[in-house]
């Protein structure tokens, strides 16, 4: 069976969008996700994204990782958003159901704003911090975003005996004057990905947490481009939490199951 693609990217992470409203690719398995994110054997991506009818929201997101499992991603959350206008949804302003509950969002041109679920705490771990965006993110202060530095740094905390089983995403986050650089190893790719926007979220919430509490957004610079986090500041945590930047199209196409 043929099944009809859109490829998409948001700040470099990038995807493989599907309609599945008339539910053909409800039994999809893990070895056709895999094969469909092999750069070398498929189409190529970091993840594949279903979009299907949802009774309580406008659609549903359904994500899965390149290795096959599940979670929620920001960068996802954009591009599905994108392309569900190309399927006729007005994404003006638009509620969608993902893997960690409701979320709404808005579109304007290629720039699509995503309201994430608000964070409760961020959680020290000695000199790094803990967090919960939709995904579990593990933030380190570090300048130094060298692929090896990042792909080591990641491996060694993601398979540690704490995180092994579950696993979480670590990111490696260097502060500046007019913002912040991120850097992120992403479990289910299990290598460094150009951008995440659930890491991307996290490095910001620590970044507030370390400054100024009136300060109230910041741009991110990643390796696939910038991005914007904006939020409310909160006794405990945050809320009001929007990742806003690019979901771009790139090309669009069919391709047999395995």
């Amino acid at each position: 069976m043929q099944i009809e693609f859109s490829k998409y990217q948001g700040t470099g992470n990038d995807f493989i969008l599907v309609d599945n409203r008339s539910g053909q690719c409800d039994n999809l398995s893990q070895s056709d996700i895999q094969f469909f994110c092999d750069r070398r054997f498929g189409i190529g991506a970091d993840g594949l994204i279903l979009v299907q009818h949802c009774p309580d929201a406008s659609f549903e997101m359904v994500y899965f990782n390149a290795d096959g499992s599940q979670s929620f991603c920001g960068n996802g959350a954009r591009c599905t958003v994108h392309f569900a206008s190309t399927l006729g949804i007005d994404t003006r302003n638009v509620n969608f159901k993902a893997i960690d509950g409701l979320h709404q969002a808005s579109q304007c041109g290629d720039e699509v704003r995503i309201h994430m679920q608000d964070v409760k705490s961020v959680n020290r771990v000695g000199e790094d911090f803990v967090l919960h965006t939709g995904s579990p993110h593990y933030v380190r202060i570090s300048n130094d975003h060298s692929k090896e530095n990042v792909v080591q740094t990641g491996k060694a905390i993601r398979y540690n005996e704490t995180f092994q089983l579950e696993g979480i995403n670590v990111n490696l986050l260097a502060i500046h004057e007019k913002g912040i650089e991120v850097a992120t190893y992403e479990r289910g790719v299990e290598d460094e990905t150009l951008s995440c926007g659930t890491g991307v979220t996290a490095c910001a919430l620590v970044y507030a947490t370390l400054s100024n509490a009136s300060i109230n957004h910041v741009e991110v610079q990643t390796k696939g481009g910038k991005l914007e986090v904006f939020w409310k500041k909160t006794e405990t945590g945050f809320q009001d939490i929007f990742l806003v930047g690019p979901a771009t199209f790139v090309f669009k196409g069919k391709i047999e199951r395995c």
